[in-house]
């Protein structure tokens, strides 16, 4: 194994220290996009999840239906292959996380188990390792866990979020590791994912399938019953849709939360609808990322297929050319691309964001608006489309679910449906890549029906197995999503997540807005 010497990531890129400023060279090379590509092999099957370790990136973890967990060297000179396969899952996996100093990973799935691998013993042996074992599982979700988050500054100290509607405030120092009574948050409804924040260490975010998004606060969120005030929460963030054309709302399911690196704004997911983008202390959405033109500003024609999110569970990420701030945001889509938005702060969001009163809004017309609403007779927020997306990644055959930047480098790393990762790259060669191929731009239709795709889901689905002769697994992964989307993809949201008007909140409690004791400091810039 060839490792790079310890230096600056971004030294030796050329002409990053003439004259100009360093960051309006990493601006330029980013305006170009992504267009270099290659594909990492050594999976065999879908891959869920991917995670970079903090600091210099050395590390990314990938995580998928093999029931192996890989980890990708990206100190060496020229990454092609994994350094070393982590055993132990016997399900799915669906998140992966570095601990605060990159000491452990977790990793959480279907099979209901937490595992924790020794990562800092890991590396120091990685020329002499092939595979690694747990060290420790935590087994106290009753179903599938669908996020794992580490404390920002504490190794030990991590939440999970499961099915069961449990989040769990885990230490590994606590002498008793089985799950008290005061460790457990429980949901109404499955929860699908938690994060804590970057910086400030009580604070965390949650999301359901209601569609509810909530920040809240572990101080008041765990702990004896007694001394809990309102679950934890500290705010809920307006995720209920609203359209002239139709007399009710409609609460999309919320896939996953991410935050940017200094926590001042979160992106969430949510099924049948944009990726939407809220600023931490501002409950109404700043902006939905809709990628409805090409990055050249072109509206997207009528028979190409754009930005959609209807049948899979999506994780998107921040990440920027200027390593003091995230102003990029990337997530992927049923189109077979990833897409890469640039974000205006949350100032200039803010300003023009339109707020429209209840009488306006049932007063005027307000065609093929869609607004975020509280309830019925509550003011609508039309939050800033950005329809135009800085680039859109291709590289892949089929469905893209998780997009993740490297801390450091200028690479986004993509998978989904498929068995490869694809890295991505605006220049042809890097600290960790030499010679990366242009990556192919046109991407692979989907036909309008196929009867060996109907047979394959439905071989699937009655437990026969997927594969018809002379068909390898991976193609028969993606002929099955292939139906998958002729029949769920460009669902409209209004018709299939229809609010009740009642209380969809995991946390029905209510809100006592003028007690001074659940207050928190908002500080770091927020």
């Amino acid at each position: 194994m060839s490792h790079r010497p310890k230096h600056s990531a971004l030294a030796s890129i050329p002409g990053l220290n003439r004259s100009g400023g360093r960051q309006d060279r990493l601006s330029s090379i980013i305006a170009k996009g992504y267009p270099y590509s290659r594909h990492l092999v050594g999976h065999e099957s879908c891959i869920n999840a991917l995670t970079f370790s903090s600091g210099d990136g050395r590390f990314l973890a990938s995580g998928g239906d093999d029931l192996n967990i890989l980890l990708w060297d990206f100190h060496q000179e020229d990454l092609r292959a994994p350094a070393c396969s982590l055993r132990g899952p016997r399900g799915n996996i669906f998140s992966l996380a570095f601990s605060a100093t990159n000491r452990y990973l977790y990793s959480g799935g279907t099979d209901e188990t937490i595992l924790k691998y020794d990562i800092e013993h890991i590396a120091s042996s990685l020329d002499s390792l092939s595979t690694a074992s747990p060290n420790y599982t935590f087994r106290d979700h009753d179903d599938t866990i669908r996020a794992v988050s580490c404390h920002p500054y504490q190794d030990e100290v991590f939440l999970s979020a499961g099915q069961d509607g449990r989040i769990l405030n885990h230490d590994g120092r606590a002498s008793n590791r089985s799950t008290r009574a005061q460790d457990t948050l429980q949901l109404s409804t499955e929860a699908t994912c938690v994060q804590f924040h970057p910086v400030m260490e009580h604070i965390f975010v949650t999301s359901d399938n209601h569609g509810v998004v909530c920040l809240r606060d572990t101080r008041m969120a765990f702990g004896p019953l007694t001394t809990r005030t309102r679950q934890g929460i500290v705010q809920t963030y307006n995720t209920k849709l609203s359209r002239k054309a139709n007399n009710h709302l409609s609460n999309p399911e919320t896939s996953s939360v991410t935050f940017d690196k200094n926590g001042t704004k979160l992106a969430v997911t949510m099924l049948h609808y944009y990726p939407t983008v809220y600023g931490l202390s501002d409950s109404n959405p700043l902006a939905v990322c809709s990628g409805r033109n090409l990055p050249d500003g072109t509206p997207v024609s009528t028979n190409e297929r754009s930005y959609s999110n209807s049948c899979t569970i999506k994780h998107g990420s921040f990440g920027s050319a200027d390593l003091d701030s995230h102003d990029l945001y990337s997530a992927g889509s049923e189109d077979f691309r990833g897409y890469v938005w640039k974000i205006p702060s949350p100032a200039e969001l803010q300003e023009q964001r339109i707020e429209v009163s209840y009488d306006d809004w049932t007063s005027r017309e307000w065609p093929n608006t869609i607004a975020f609403a509280e309830g019925i007779d509550k003011p609508r927020y039309i939050p800033v489309d950005l329809a135009t997306p800085l680039c859109r990644l291709t590289g892949h055959k089929s469905i893209v679910n998780s997009v993740v930047f490297h801390p450091h480098l200028l690479h986004i790393v993509t998978s989904g449906v498929e068995r490869d990762i694809v890295l991505h790259s605006p220049t042809p060669s890097s600290p960790c890549c030499a010679k990366l191929e242009l990556t192919p731009t046109e991407v692979r239709s989907l036909g309008v029906d196929e009867q060996e795709d109907r047979i394959v889901y439905f071989r699937a689905l009655a437990g026969f197995g997927m594969l018809l002769e002379n068909e390898d697994s991976e193609r028969a992964t993606i002929m099955m999503f292939d139906h998958i989307l002729r029949e769920e993809g460009e669902v409209d949201v209004f018709s299939v997540r229809r609010w009740s008007g009642g209380s969809d909140s995991s946390d029905s409690e209510e809100e006592d807005e003028d007690d001074d004791d659940d207050e928190i400091e908002m500080d770091h810039g927020i």
